[in-house]
């Protein structure tokens, strides 16, 4: 297998949203994937979302001449048998993991690079009771994975260098942009700064300050926009005009200590605070069933996405790395 080229053969351990879209990802890479998740919906749901990632690769024209094949498997054995990476997208449960992996285990080839998509649960805790430590390492993604390019790499303590490494080859071999977490850390970077917007969203919503339509708008109107094509320094750092970082920090860091945030704390979600956000997210986008709104969501990503690409800038390097492969 030529190391800049994709995993020939992809194993995919639970189809639920970032499973489904992981398969969707490598089987556009030209991948072969097998796929196994118990759930009577598991083929209708991965079909329809390689439908979705095919439309929006299409549209970035990035669709590959020809695609990679795609098994449901009728057990984890079968669909982890001869796989050179195996990505684990099962509910974020730590036994439920820890069985996974043993199960993984004792089936796969010991050459097999095994990937967890857990969103913040340590690899050393998921780790500790697998025969080969050595091979597992996190593979964050963010959805939708076919167009996010952001993954989190992270090693626990027995995770070897070889398998960090074979990890990132093998995500850029997927046209992403792996990110090395060196300190193991909970929720790693990315979703610990989304928590803190998310935890202060729902403190708004429980206080009656805003709804779910009117928190969405602050975000995709507002800041969201600046986010989308350059991060929280560079921006403050054009916030801060002439006189740079130092500048803005000096001139807004004290405004830090101000009662401005609740980040620290957490509502209690009660029933009466869930049945509030439900309905109120019922009202913003109830009218749109979950694959139209997917879709919304990839048109307006594959418009930035080209825009930041004919700037050179931004995720869309990602895609220029793409079109420009032999």
């Amino acid at each position: 297998m030529n190391e800049s080229s994709p995993p020939q053969h992809v194993s995919i351990i639970g189809a639920g949203v970032i499973g489904a879209a992981w398969a969707a990802r490598w089987v556009l890479r030209g991948s072969s994937v097998a796929i196994y998740d118990p759930s009577p919906e598991t083929e209708r749901i991965v079909t329809e979302v390689l439908e979705n990632a095919r439309y929006a690769w299409q549209r970035l024209d990035t669709a590959p001449e020809g695609e990679g094949s795609l098994t449901f498997s009728k057990s984890l054995g079968e669909a982890v048998e001869g796989a050179h990476l195996i990505q684990e997208s099962t509910p974020e449960d730590l036994d439920f993991k820890k069985s996974i992996f043993a199960q993984i285990e004792s089936c796969a080839d010991n050459t097999a690079l095994i990937a967890s998509s857990t969103s913040g649960l340590l690899p050393s805790t998921l780790q500790d009771e697998m025969i080969h430590p050595d091979r597992l390492v996190v593979g964050h993604p963010f959805n939708p994975v076919y167009l996010i390019p952001l993954v989190e790499v992270v090693g626990g303590k027995q995770t070897s260098a070889d398998s960090i490494s074979t990890a990132i080859t093998f995500y850029e071999a997927a046209g992403m942009s792996p990110l090395h977490v060196r300190v193991e850390i909970d929720a790693f970077i990315a979703d610990r700064l989304l928590e803190a917007v998310w935890r202060e969203a729902l403190w708004l919503v429980k206080d009656g300050v805003a709804t779910t339509q009117e928190i969405d708008d602050a975000i995709h109107l507002g800041f969201g926009l600046r986010w989308a094509q350059m991060g929280l320094f560079e921006n403050y750092r054009i916030a801060g005009g002439e006189g740079g970082m130092e500048h803005f920090i000096r001139q807004f860091g004290p405004s830090l200590d101000w009662p401005w945030s609740k980040m620290t704390d957490t509502p209690e979600l009660t029933d009466d605070l869930v049945m509030r956000i439900s309905d109120q997210s019922d009202a913003q986008s109830g009218h749109y069933s979950i694959r139209e709104l997917e879709r919304i969501r990839d048109n307006n990503l594959v418009d930035m996405m080209l825009a930041l690409e004919n700037n050179e800038w931004g995720a869309g390097l990602t895609i220029r790395k793409l079109r420009d492969e032999p």
